[in-house]
C-alpha cells in the first residue's frame, strides 16, 4: 500500500489543477465607468486562487516524485498518471489565466465591446504544447541529468506568477506589460515553443554534491535567492527565465 503513496500525491495533483479550473472559470471580468469618462477595467482578487492551486500543484508534483524515488516506487502507471495530471495543473489551468489576461488586455480598447473573441484562442496554445511534450515524455527514456524542452510544471508556475506580480509589483512597466496583449502572445509563444523543442534543459535532481558537476544547479539557487531579495515578486518568473538561460549557457555540460 505505501508503494501507491506517489499516486496518491499525484491524484492531489490534479485535484489542485481542477480547483484552479473552477476558480479560473469563475473569476470574470469587472468594467465599469469612471466619472470622467474613461474606461476602467479589472480583473477581481479571487483569480490569485487560481494561482494558489496551480502552485500546490506544483508542490504535491515535487512531493510526489521525490516519495517515488525514495520508495523505489516508480512504474510505468504513475508516469502516465503523473502527465495526465500535469496536463491538467501546468497546461489548462495557466490557459485559463492567460485568456483573463487577454480579455483585460483587448478591453481597454476602444471597439473592446466588438472584441472578436478569436484573439483569446491563442491563450489554449499552452495546454497543446504541453500535451505534445508531456506525450514525448512518456515514450523517451528517463534521463538523471537533462529535460528535452521546458518542462510542462515550469511553464505552468511561470504562468501563474503573473497575477501575483501583477497585484504586488506596483512599477508602471511592469504594469502596462502584462496588459500588453501582444506582450501575453509572445509569452504563450515562448512557453510553447520551449515546450516543444529538443533544448536540453537541466534537472534540479543533484547525483553528488560536487560543485563541478552542480554549477548550473547551484548557480540557480544562488541567483534565485538573489532574485527574491532584490526584487521579491518579480523573482517569481525570473527564476524560470534564469533556469531556461543557465541551460542554455551549460549546454556542453548537459549533454
Amino acid at each position: 500500500m505505501i508503494k501507491q503513496l506517489p499516486n496518491f500525491f499525484t491524484l492531489l495533483n490534479l485535484f489542485f489543477g481542477c480547483l484552479a479550473i473552477a476558480s479560473g472559470l469563475q473569476s470574470g471580468l469587472i468594467v465599469a465607468a469612471r466619472p470622467e469618462g474613461t474606461l476602467y477595467v479589472d480583473v477581481p482578487e479571487e483569480i490569485w486562487m487560481v494561482s494558489l492551486f496551480i502552485g500546490l500543484a506544483g508542490v504535491v508534483d515535487f512531493l510526489d516524485g521525490f516519495l517515488a524515488r525514495a520508495l523505489g516506487a516508480d512504474s510505468a502507471m504513475g508516469k502516465q498518471l503523473d502527465s495526465l495530471a500535469d496536463l491538467v495543473s501546468f497546461g489548462v489551468a495557466p490557459a485559463l489565466l492567460v485568456y483573463h489576461f487577454l480579455r483585460l488586455s483587448w478591453a481597454q480598447h476602444p471597439s473592446a465591446m466588438e472584441l472578436n473573441a478569436v484573439l483569446l484562442w491563442p491563450a489554449f496554445l499552452l495546454p497543446l504544447a504541453a500535451a505534445w511534450r508531456l506525450a514525448r515524455f512518456n515514450l523517451a527514456p528517463a534521463s538523471q541529468h537533462v529535460f528535452t524542452g521546458l518542462p510542462v510544471p515550469a511553464a505552468g508556475l511561470f504562468v501563474a506568477s503573473l497575477p501575483l506580480v501583477y497585484w504586488n509589483v506596483q512599477t508602471a512597466w511592469v504594469i502596462s506589460l502584462l496588459l500588453n496583449s501582444y506582450f501575453l502572445y509572445a509569452i504563450v509563444g515562448s512557453l510553447s515553443l520551449l515546450m516543444v523543442s529538443r533544448v536540453p534543459l537541466l534537472t534540479l535532481k543533484f547525483s553528488s554534491l560536487s560543485w563541478a558537476a552542480n554549477r548550473p544547479r547551484y548557480l540557480l539557487i544562488a541567483l534565485s535567492i538573489v532574485s527574491v531579495l532584490l526584487v521579491q515578486w518579480l523573482a517569481l518568473p525570473l527564476i524560470i527565465i534564469l533556469y531556461v538561460i543557465l541551460s542554455l549557457l551549460f549546454k556542453k555540460q548537459l549533454v
